[in-house]
């Protein structure tokens, strides 16, 4: 199942990423897993949250232009070359993964990272017939 992740654009200066932090946690949104990618402008944070419609109209609320995305979030196994246990099947498929970031706790023993990929229904079959597990809602609940 897939899970929904949000994006947001903001200025590359100091403070920014923080501010969007503090408004989150402020009104009790936390965030599962993030990631940054800056350019000399402009940072896109990608971001898992607890509770994306309520992230979306709160940050909505504030100004911001947010982005909502279907992407897939994997366990991995957690040891050396365990992530090509996702990322094989994907490429004998030929879906291209456009970015991957690490879910900041753990569903389970194992290691679980948050995939934006090209086809992501195609994806989240393909993984799940070579016995890899993918988490929907109940990640938002960890």
């Amino acid at each position: 199942m897939f899970i929904k992740q949000i994006s947001v654009s903001l200025d590359n200066v100091p403070g920014a990423l923080s501010l969007v932090s503090e408004i989150l946690g402020s009104e009790g949104v936390n965030i599962r897993a993030i990631s940054v990618a800056d350019t000399a402008d402009i940072s896109t944070v990608r971001c898992v949250v607890d509770d994306p419609p309520k992230a979306i109209n709160i940050l909505t609320s504030k100004g911001y232009s947010v982005k909502e995305t279907d992407v897939l979030a994997v366990e991995t196994p957690d040891h050396p070359g365990g992530l090509n246990a996702v990322l094989q099947p994907l490429k004998d498929a030929r879906i291209n993964v456009h970015y991957l970031y690490p879910y900041l706790g753990r569903a389970s023993d194992q290691a679980v990272v948050i995939l934006g990929v090209d086809k992501t229904e195609e994806a989240e079959e393909v993984l799940k017939k070579n016995w890899v597990h993918t988490l929907g809602n109940e990640l938002y609940n960890l």
